[in-house]
């Protein structure tokens, strides 16, 4: 069974991605130093304020050329994205300020899988998935790109057990780590799939230095075992961006 290249796992170095407004200056002149350019999300003003630029709140890139965004959103994206060649589809699900009025989009997709509380997935994205035949991983968890780091098509890092639980019983890889020691603005703390991006299929990148998460150890083997390269953007501590989304 053949599925379609999955958004979150590029082929080759990027050279354009996606990020959060509220990037670092450190985190941005790293990224230039890597000969990837950016584009800033637009704030989502119907949700609250810690989630409200995260990218992988208000859209899904569901494969090369196709991102399925919030309406909320929808205008700002089709100015931006249209003219480097995407194809900007209007999702069904307006973003609203409370759980779990906006996690519509916050789907983790790789490889095979789809993991999210399909309950409250966008129509549109629902529709992609049987289409092309994923697996689809229910779980509790909504916020489901936030919590999960993707290492490649069938390996993850998460602090949730419902996924971790829930993910054991497929052919995949998923290394449990503890929960917090991630900033996310005016929240407690915020999680690992938020912090990370691929930017090339040998490279995963931080927001922030992972070395200084308490499980950084265990993630280094995990990593390098995947033959998988750690670029941390600065020495601050981790950060929740809701996900770097590799576009081109």
């Amino acid at each position: 069974m053949n599925f379609v290249k999955t958004s979150f796992i590029p082929e080759n170095k990027i050279l354009i991605a996606l990020v959060d407004k509220r990037i670092t200056i450190d985190m941005k002149n790293k990224l230039n130093n890597l000969n990837i350019n950016i584009i800033e999300s637009s704030p989502c003003i119907e949700t609250y304020d810690a989630i409200s630029c995260h990218p992988d709140v208000t859209l899904l890139k569901i494969n090369d050329n196709n991102i399925i965004v919030a309406p909320n959103v929808y205008d700002y994206y089709s100015e931006k994205l249209v003219p480097l060649g995407f194809n900007i589809i209007k999702g069904n699900s307006f973003i609203k300020n409370k759980y779990p009025y906006n996690i519509g989009y916050n789907v983790a997709i790789f490889g095979k899988y789809a993991i999210h509380n399909f309950k409250y997935t966008d129509k549109k994205i629902l529709e992609f998935l049987d289409k092309n035949n994923f697996i689809k991983i229910n779980v509790k968890q909504g916020y489901c790109k936030c919590s999960i780091c993707i290492v490649d098509e069938s390996s993850i890092i998460t602090s949730d057990e419902g996924i971790y639980k829930e993910v054991m019983k497929h052919d995949i890889d998923c290394l449990l780590i503890e929960k917090g020691h991630i900033d996310l603005f005016d929240l407690n703390y915020g999680f690992i799939g938020g912090c990370s991006g691929l930017i090339s299929k040998d490279d995963l990148m931080f927001f922030g230095d992972i070395s200084k998460h308490p499980n950084y150890n265990e993630i280094k083997k995990f990593i390098e075992s995947k033959n998988k390269n750690i670029i941390s953007l600065s020495t601050e501590k981790l950060l929740d961006l809701g996900s770097l989304i590799p576009l081109i």
